[in-house]
């Protein structure tokens, strides 16, 4: 607390983190999701049986945070117009990256069988984190210097070609979870640059049929129900566009089966023990039964930190990564659970009021597209260690073990609050 009658606002320390964070608030609660992170990975380390590779990766964890931390301070000082002009040679070398990756790229920790890492005698980095934020770059760029708003779905095109190319490079290596945060991104600005909701409806209505179409009673329906809506949305679309979307979800419906076929083993079983769990518990849906064990045996107050049962007898899979949200559950319970979704709740909301107070178009689209890709592993993650989504290989931001992810984050935190600063 500050000395009584002076100004907290000249507080020499209080003067140097606002100078330093740019938003302190947003910058603070980050710095708390990191450090509990740090805290829940130790944790995750702590078995009954000790692990050689999960006993010390904490002190990695904080390591990577304290470069973080350094390079955070460094681009939160770049100017937005730097930043605005190095969107696309940003993307395209990070599309090189992404061609380099499927050529010689190697995995790494729980993601051993995917080609998702580049890495440089001992250094290994995730080429994907660095085309998410080249994306969002890129995408604000030709989304900002726009005359007129977004209107019909050939206006959609452009923006959705630049989110395609990472989308499906990342698709090839194949790393489900990662590309859906490019999905995230896509609607996240599309929605922010004016879209109407109805259209971005549309542009997403592929996907609803691929869905669907495991009942071709369901989907027929759905096809029914999609051309009449197209038939009184007329007025706001050309012809050509009403017949691409209804020829969209015709083949979607189409390739179902095929693509189904042409699924892994692993991962038809994910799909599978998402709407079942128990059609094979020691197997695909082993993840998520102790993922709901240890998080519902958490109770109000948990078992204790490094004392949940689950965790410590290793039953939890990648109990460090995708599931650090179930040790938390597990060991701090119910009130654990509201403190970290509570602080993730105040960085986005802090992000929203960003970008909305942002009056450079290209700062706010910036902001809301770093938004997108959050909220996305944030739902995702979470969802699919309580079972609401089928599991996918995706961290959950500032908690989740791993260098690159950590760091990465943090470089999006700074290019947001750098835009906000100047936008």
């Amino acid at each position: 607390m500050g000395r009584p009658g002076v100004d907290r606002g000249r507080d020499p320390l209080i003067r140097f983190l606002k100078a330093w964070a740019g938003d302190l608030p947003l910058v603070l609660t980050v710095v708390g999701l990191s450090l509990f992170g740090v805290a829940m990975i130790y944790s995750a380390g702590v078995l009954n049986e000790p692990s050689p590779v999960t006993q010390d990766i904490w002190q990695k964890q904080l390591a990577w945070l304290v470069l973080a931390l350094g390079v955070f301070s460094l681009i939160s000082r770049i100017p937005l117009r730097w930043l605005e002009w190095a969107a696309l040679p940003a993307y395209v070398a990070a599309m090189l990256l992404l061609v380099a990756t499927l050529a010689i790229g190697t995995g790494a920790g729980t993601a051993a069988g995917v080609k998702s890492f580049l890495g440089f005698g001992v250094f290994r980095f995730q080429p994907a984190e660095v085309a998410k934020i080249a994306t969002v770059l890129a995408v604000a760029r030709l989304l900002s210097v726009r005359k007129e708003p977004l209107q019909g779905l050939r206006d959609l095109l452009a923006p959705a070609a630049v989110v395609a190319v990472p989308l499906l490079l990342v698709l090839r290596q194949p790393d489900l979870g990662t590309a859906m945060a490019f999905i995230g991104i896509l609607f996240a600005m599309l929605y922010w640059g004016g879209t109407p909701v109805t259209l971005l409806v549309l542009l997403a209505s592929p996907g609803l049929g691929l869905i669907l179409s495991y009942d071709t009673r369901v989907w027929s329906l759905y096809i029914v129900i999609l051309t009449l809506s197209l038939y009184f949305y007329r007025y706001r679309l050309y012809l050509v566009e009403s017949v691409a979307v209804v020829l969209a979800n015709l083949a979607a419906g189409t390739v179902a089966l095929p693509l189904w076929r042409s699924l892994a083993e692993y991962q038809r079983n994910r799909l599978l023990v998402f709407l079942d769990p128990s059609i094979d518990p020691r197997g695909a849906g082993w993840q998520i039964i102790q993922s709901k064990v240890a998080i519902g045996s958490g109770g109000l107050w948990g078992k204790g930190f490094t004392l949940g049962s689950q965790k410590r007898l290793d039953f939890l899979p990648e109990q460090h990564t995708d599931f650090i949200f179930s040790v938390l559950g597990e060991e701090l319970g119910f009130l654990g659970v509201c403190l970290a979704i509570l602080g993730f709740t105040v960085v986005l909301l802090r992000l929203v009021r960003l970008a909305a107070g942002a009056s450079d178009p290209f700062a706010g689209l910036v902001i809301f597209g770093i938004f997108g890709a959050w909220i996305t592993h944030i739902f995702v993650n979470i969802g699919m260690t309580v079972g609401l989504v089928p599991i996918t290989g995706i961290p959950l931001p500032f908690l989740s073990y791993g260098g690159s992810f950590l760091l990465m984050s943090w470089v999006a935190l700074a290019v947001a609050v750098r835009v906000a600063k100047e936008g």
